[in-house]
């Protein structure tokens, strides 16, 4: 992050614009929509800033920026220089330097203390997009992608919600009950109506509810979702897995959770690790599980950030089993599971008319006194093998499918950070499997495929090499 956001009131403040531009005017008419009072300094001012001091919205200061013609204008809290004189504009980010004024030189990220962002407004609710400078363009495609999936109904919603705060805050005195108040209402019919310009029937709803809870005494209850964040690619999560995250007060989550997920949850909520690092203590499943019900019984809404799906190699089920003994509401989601999601990744299914009708999903990790692989029914079933937390027990996996009578020719494949923008493929055999893994030094977190399958792949990447040749001019059409 290159600057913290920050929305500041600039009502009735003195804000200075240098320069009388199209760029400059459109830097003021910001100014202006935040209540600032806007001085311009500018030897001549141009079409968009004469309208603005036409209508009174401006202050004229005559004049090219001097450190003198400083003095002559109230100190400004904020100062923008817009200009398409670079002496100029390397003189008021230096002046403003010296006397400690944050300045932001228009389109010059390395001269700006302050950026002013694409903004998405929806009467008080604004919404604010960024690039941190590198690029206004994308900035402003995503902040039209906003506009058109933001109704103007927001609008209402927000100026209802705000005139109903204090109302909601001397009846409900628990700051917990109050969040749970909000969450509920705003997660229900009474945002429909007001989104949709009933603000009447919203009204009522908000009056009734704020009526019934306000005469419970509140107390908070604890809840868990166990949430399937999918293999590591952020956008693979549910919509549904995104809400209850927001609403968590607590987020755990292990080690083959995406940072970039766990940056989904609200800035408050408590953050613990129980995964495993290099020169981190892991945490065993029975004190995570344990954990989870402290929480819950704190009256927390916590969040159990799974890799991939809960109940898939997940030991969800453990967790949801003590939960449920203690009565502690819980929500299972499920999570886009690293084979299907390494397999579409990395272009080629699981499942193929011509090669495989099946599909075996196998643990490569074997805990202490758990049952044998059965490699006999593996070999034999024409499934396509997928064996997480594979890599330590590689030799083993490998040598009792052969010894089963699977072909050491069998296309195998290591995938490396399944989904996320560093993932690797490296096509082998069943025969050079261990060899492979032990000579590129692979480490995890890895999953191991073996099935005809792959063959799929190694199809599709020479349909694209051939697409691609034919799109080349003749000169360049050269094996590729």
């Amino acid at each position: 992050m290159d600057y913290l956001p920050i929305f500041q009131k600039i009502h009735n403040q003195p804000c200075l614009i240098v320069g009388g531009g199209t760029v400059a005017a459109r830097k003021a008419d910001l100014f202006i929509k935040a209540g600032a009072k806007v001085t311009v300094i500018a030897p001549a001012l141009k079409q968009e800033m004469k309208h603005h001091l036409s209508r009174g919205w401006i202050t004229w200061v005559w004049g090219e920026f001097t450190e003198a013609l400083m003095q002559e204008v109230p100190r400004p809290l904020l100062v923008i220089s817009a200009t398409d004189n670079q002496a100029v504009n390397l003189a008021v980010y230096a002046y403003c330097q010296q006397v400690g004024i944050p300045v932001n030189v228009a389109d010059q990220t390395e001269y700006c203390d302050f950026i002013l962002p694409g903004i998405v407004e929806r009467g008080p609710m604004t919404i604010a997009v960024s690039t941190g400078g590198r690029s206004p363009v994308l900035a402003r495609l995503m902040k039209s992608r906003l506009e058109t999936q933001i109704p103007h109904g927001f609008a209402k919603a927000t100026e209802l919600v705000g005139q109903y705060r204090q109302a909601v805050k001397d009846k409900i005195a628990d700051p917990e009950g109050r969040k749970q108040f909000w969450e509920t209402l705003l997660n229900g019919v009474f945002l429909d109506k007001a989104v949709q310009g009933d603000g009447a029937e919203a009204e009522q709803i908000l009056q009734n509810k704020l009526a019934l809870d306000s005469q419970v005494e509140y107390q908070a209850q604890g809840e868990v979702y166990l949430i399937g964040a999918g293999p590591g690619d952020p956008e693979l999560m549910t919509f549904k897995a995104l809400r209850l995250l927001q609403q968590a007060d607590v987020v755990v989550y292990d080690r083959l959770v995406a940072d970039e997920i766990v940056d989904m949850a609200r800035r408050e909520a408590e953050r613990i690790y129980v995964g495993k690092r290099d020169r981190w203590h892991r945490m065993p499943q029975t004190k995570i599980t344990q954990l989870l019900l402290a929480l819950a019984q704190q009256g927390k809404k916590v969040a159990r950030l799974k890799g991939g799906d809960p109940y898939l190699f997940g030991r969800g089920a453990e967790e949801v089993e003590l939960l449920a003994e203690h009565g502690i509401a819980y929500q299972v989601v499920p999570g886009i599971t690293a084979a299907t999601g390494c397999a579409a990744y990395a272009d080629f299914p699981l499942t193929h008319r011509d090669y495989a009708h099946s599909v075996a999903l196998v643990t490569g990790h074997e805990q202490a006194g758990a049952e044998e692989i059965d490699y006999a029914r593996l070999a034999n079933s024409g499934d396509t093998m997928v064996f997480y937390m594979g890599l330590k027990n590689v030799q083993k996996i490998q040598q009792g499918l052969m010894a089963h009578g699977v072909s050491p020719s069998l296309p195998a494949a290591i995938i490396e950070n399944g989904t996320r923008p560093n993932q690797k493929v490296t096509v082998t055999t069943l025969g050079e499997l261990a060899q492979t893994i032990a000579h590129l030094q692979i480490r995890p977190p890895a999953l191991l495929v073996v099935g005809e399958v792959l063959k799929v792949r190694q199809k599709i990447t020479e349909l694209k090499r051939a697409a691609a040749q034919k799109k080349l001019p003749a000169e360049l059409k050269v094996a590729i």
